[in-house]
């Protein structure tokens, strides 16, 4: 048996006892004659007799059929002559077209011969859509219509249209138009040399574009390599793009390779870049306002080309495309607007005449004369040349050499040129009748200090920043009172205050304190007395004064700026040794004040400052005349006159031996008005053993005499307590005895109410318990009850709507029939009355005859005159058909 439809009939041994087989319609079989081993087909319908020496290959299989609009492909196809029959040989054997191909279409069934194969089945033939091709190639060389196909060559079958396949021809591939939209291009690349679409004569690897809105179908050698979409061009974006090799543009212009240049909306709305042109980027439109400006560098000239090294200016209002090549210095700018106190310092970085002198601020008279002079003093050489430019130049233009500076001040509004570099921005500075700053003038080099006026530095100034000590920084820097007490070390709260080294250094000198200025170019010094405030000029420095602080006193501990007049006081320890060799430490303060009233004599001011640490100087001083006094008493003596002899020995005695007031410090006019004793503490070890013994008898003695009224007053407190507190237990105790009493009663009534009540309960339960069981058993027997008269009325219930739907299921089933059986008899009355219309009256008058017609016919073709045809299941009448069969007698002549 074998496949239905056309796969090659498999081999099938057909039993030895069947000798008879019968081959339906459109089925064949192969039958090989086992004596010439020639196999040969058999077709249906017959009823085939095997003899001994054939055998059956295969079971009878149907036919192949291709229907309409199919194909089929058959490998080794049978020779056929000029009127399709088969060719056989002497033999009897089909002769075949070995490895070649035959493609039948639409035909009669027909049978597959011995050794031909099915290649490819049934296959509907291939719908060609329109804007679609099959891209072919001819296998062999052959003739197609007045064309001549070679092997090798490739062409397209476009649609719409049926491709019918042929054996020479193989489909590569389906190639479908592509869509081509507004603003949009495709690339195309040529695969072989050929003509494309538009006529135009291509070379293999060529590309090209094709632009046309509509879809485009590629030709056979045409690959499409990818849709280009058109740059929209506005006012606001240009295109930039660079030419990949020699060509020429849409506008008409030879680009060469790797020339670069602008697509803007004045060419064209929309750019479809072509295959030479690379798109580098799109470039956004500069605009300026009125109050901008830009700084163009290696500018495009009018020969399109840049000129590198050069700068153009670009003022606005203006709107432009940068052209390649060409960048912006600084991005866009704004305007020098300057006011009455601005100014500009420029310098010219290459020689020019500028002109935007007069236009933008009037030229000061000492310019020009100095621009005259330096013009003058020019060399002679140049002399001619520069009168020259000079007669050339416009009225009130200057010219300007390179590295020239000049200072432009407001109120002005300032582009500054391409040749003109802007160095900074000067802005006068208010400077209050405190305040100052220090400028140093660039050419001859001097520092001077400018205060209390608004000034704005000349292109010749600069700021000066003052440098100061570091001590000095760290003492302007404090936030500390210098009137507050000088011996708190404590590192001042927050950060430290950075002072403006251009701002002229002041200071605040407080009240009742002096400040030393010292000039380093004049040489000099002065004080300033307090209050004020102090200005240092550009070579002035304070007079740092170094103090000694600290118990005992010690060295450089203070650093101070304004030295304080006084009064104010200072505290020192010292050890001292008595005539009798005990040592003792004396803690003293000294009040101390400056005998100098401002406004003083600089002579006397200079003395102030003439001893740098007084404090230190001071304390010595005290201390040896305090240790030389001491030294000649005894302990005791010096215990209880003290005073007397520390006052004597740092005051001395007068004329009179009396104490003097005061001790006065000629050198520096200090003067120290009296002396504290603070402490007298012992050194030596044994005597402060003594005093320190002394001071506990004392204590001791105190201390028992506190301690005996204490316990005097502890025992009396005591006895009160104890007497309070045998009186609190016998009362707690009676109210003790008068509450268990009462407890008691309360647990007898107790009791007596527990025995009641738990009788009575138990009764009440019985009761309650013997009823609850009655009504149980009541209210269950109508529970079921009630569930019974339930249960029997669902039942019923459900009953009777089972039986009415199925009565009502089955109405809708008798209705459903009913109305089918007369919508079929409606259907066939229909069809029949249809039928009828349509053939006719006539037709069927016709139809009716044409039985009888055809016998009529049938029978004179016979030449029979009358025939009755029957199967013998009617009666027919015999009685009158003798007269048709015999015919009408001819009526015998009259007798003579």
């Amino acid at each position: 048996m074998s496949k239905t439809g056309g796969s090659r009939p498999v081999e099938v041994k057909v039993p030895v006892d069947m000798s008879v087989i019968r081959i339906p319609p459109h089925h064949y079989i192969h039958v090989l004659d086992q004596n010439t081993n020639i196999a040969r087909v058999e077709i249906g319908p017959q009823t085939f007799y095997r003899q001994d020496n054939e055998r059956v290959l295969f079971a009878p299989v149907r036919m192949i059929m291709v229907p309409p609009r199919h194909y089929c492909v058959v490998l080794n196809p049978v020779a056929c002559d000029a009127d399709g029959g088969v060719l056989f040989d002497p033999s009897g054997q089909a002769k075949l077209r070995h490895a070649d191909l035959d493609v039948r279409l639409t035909r009669d069934p027909f049978p597959l011969h011995p050794g031909e194969e099915i290649q490819q089945d049934v296959t509907p033939l291939q719908v060609v859509y329109p804007d679609t091709a099959l891209r072919l190639q001819a296998s062999l060389d052959f003739q197609d219509g007045d064309e001549r196909r070679v092997a090798g060559d490739q062409w397209l079958f476009e649609g719409p249209g049926t491709y019918i396949p042929r054996k020479e021809v193989a489909v590569l591939e389906t190639v479908k138009a592509t869509v081509i939209g507004v603003n949009q291009a495709i690339r195309l690349r040529a695969r072989k040399e050929g003509v494309d679409r538009e006529g135009v004569q291509r070379v293999t690897g060529e590309e090209w574009l094709v632009s046309k809105v509509g879809a485009y179908l590629p030709g056979a050698h045409e690959e499409v390599i990818d849709i280009v979409n058109a740059f929209i061009l506005t006012d606001k974006k240009a295109l930039h793009v660079r030419a990949l090799r020699p060509f020429r543009d849409a506008g008409g212009h030879l680009r060469r390779t790797g020339e670069e240049w602008l697509v803007t909306q004045a060419e064209r709305e929309a750019h479809v870049p072509a295959v030479a042109e690379e798109v580098v980027g799109v470039v956004d439109v500069t605009t300026l306002d009125s109050r901008q400006y830009c700084v163009i560098l290696d500018p495009v000239g009018p020969d399109g080309k840049p000129q590198l090294g050069q700068k153009r200016v670009v003022k606005g209002e203006r709107s432009f495309f940068l052209q390649p090549g060409e960048r912006l210095e600084r991005g866009i700018q704004d305007i020098y607007v300057l006011s009455e106190e601005e100014g500009l310092v420029l310098r010219a970085v290459e020689a020019f005449t500028d002109t935007q002198e007069d236009a933008v601020s009037a030229v000061l008279p000492q310019k020009r004369k100095r621009a005259s002079e330096r013009e003058e003093a020019e060399p002679e050489e140049e002399g001619q040349e520069e009168e020259a430019r000079r007669k050339r130049r416009p009225p009130g233009a200057v010219f300007r050499r390179p590295g020239d500076r000049w200072m432009l001040r407001g109120p002005a509004e300032y582009v500054p040129p391409s040749q003109v570099e802007v160095v900074l921005r000067r802005q006068a500075i208010p400077l209050d009748e405190n305040e100052g700053i220090y400028v140093r003038d660039m050419k001859s080099g001097k520092v001077r200090a400018i205060i209390g006026q608004t000034y704005m530095l000349t292109q010749d100034e600069e700021l000066w920043p003052k440098e100061l000590p570091d001590n000095v920084e760290a003492l302007l820097a404090s936030p500390r009172d210098p009137l507050a007490d000088r011996s708190d070390h404590r590192k001042p709260e927050g950060p430290p205050k950075v002072r403006d080294k251009t701002q002229v250094v002041s200071f605040r000198v407080p009240h009742n304190a002096a400040v030393q200025v010292y000039d380093y170019r004049e040489k000099r010094a002065r004080v300033v007395f307090g209050p004020e405030r102090v200005m240092l000029g550009p070579d002035e420095q304070f007079t740092v004064l170094s103090l000694s602080g600290g118990r005992p006193k010690r060295g450089n501990q203070i650093k101070a700026i304004c030295l304080l007049l006084g009064p104010d006081f200072f505290t020192d320890i010292i050890t001292i040794e008595t005539a009798d060799h005990a040592r003792l430490q004396l803690q003293l303060s000294y009040n101390w004040h400056f005998d100098v009233k401002p406004p003083a004599d600089p002579a006397e001011a200079a003395a102030v400052f003439s001893v740098p640490d007084f404090v230190g100087d001071a304390c010595k001083a005290i201390a040896s005349r305090v240790r030389g006094a001491v030294a000649s008493v005894q302990f005791d003596d010096f215990h209880k006159n003290s005073n007397r002899i520390i006052c004597s020995a740092v005051f001395g005695f007068d004329e009179k031996l009396a104490v003097r007031p005061s001790l006065r410090f000629h050198q520096n006019r200090l003067i120290i008005s009296s002396v504290d004793i603070q402490s007298v503490e012992p050194v030596d070890q044994r005597t402060r053993d003594a005093l320190q013994k002394s001071v506990q008898l004392a204590i001791e003695i105190t201390t028992n005499s506190q301690e005996a009224a204490a316990r005097h007053e502890a025992e009396r407190l005591e006895q009160e307590a104890r007497g309070k507190l045998e009186r609190q237990k016998i009362t707690d105790q009676a109210e003790a005895e008068r509450a268990r009493k009462e407890l008691l009663e309360l647990e007898a009534l107790s009791a007596a109410v527990e025995s009641t009540g738990a009788a009575k309960a138990e009764a009440q339960s019985r009761a309650e318990a013997a009823r609850i069981r009655g009504e149980a058993a009541v209210h269950e027997a109508k529970l079921k009850v009630e569930a019974q008269r339930i249960e029997a009325e669902a039942e019923l219930e459900r009953l009777s709507k089972a039986r009415e739907q199925e009565l009502n299921y089955k109405k809708q089933m008798d209705q459903l029939d009913v109305d089918k059986q007369e919508r079929l008899a409606d259907i066939e009355n229909e069809r029949f009355r249809k039928l009828v219309e349509s053939l006719g009256s006539d037709t069927l008058a016709e139809m009716a005859r044409a039985g009888p017609e055809l016998q009529v016919k049938l029978l004179q073709s016979l030449g029979l005159k009358s025939t009755l045809i029957t199967d013998g299941s009617a009666p027919v009448n015999l009685f009158t058909t003798a007269n048709g069969l015999l015919g009408t007698l001819p009526t015998p002549p009259a007798p003579q």
